[in-house]
């Protein structure tokens, strides 16, 4: 009989993590994720027509999941995204004119963000190392 594979921490490479963020209304998810940051669709499922979206949006090597479940997540999620370019990322944005949301850039002592609210009480801060 063979022996079992034993892997050491050092053997397991974790992978980036896909954030889970709640959302209420597919409409406004839409507007805000793919219109206004220019993520893309990559697929969406409902159990059934009628039932609670769940959708992967991604741009670049940033994959999310939004989700209408109530027990998938709690809504008000913050997270932190690395922008190659945040400068060059926050003109784009302004340059949509939303309605909701005029991002600025801050300097902090770690670094510069771009906190953006989407409508749902998730904080996504865009930054630059």
């Amino acid at each position: 009989m063979a022996e079992p594979l034993v892997l050491r921490a050092q053997d397991v490479v974790l992978k980036p993590a896909t954030p889970i963020l709640r959302i209420f209304d597919e409409a406004k998810a839409r507007e805000f994720y793919v219109e206004f940051l220019g993520f893309v669709v990559d697929w969406e499922h409902r159990f059934q027509p009628g039932f609670p979206l769940y959708l992967q949006v991604s741009r670049g090597g940033c994959v999310l999941h939004l989700t209408e479940h109530h027990g998938d997540v709690s809504p008000g999620s913050a997270m932190r995204i690395e922008a190659s370019d945040l400068d060059a990322f926050q003109r784009e944005l302004a340059a949509k004119n939303y309605t909701y949301v005029k991002p600025g850039i801050e300097e902090q002592p770690w670094g510069r963000d771009m906190s953006i609210a989407d409508p749902f009480g998730n904080r996504l801060v865009f930054f630059q190392r």
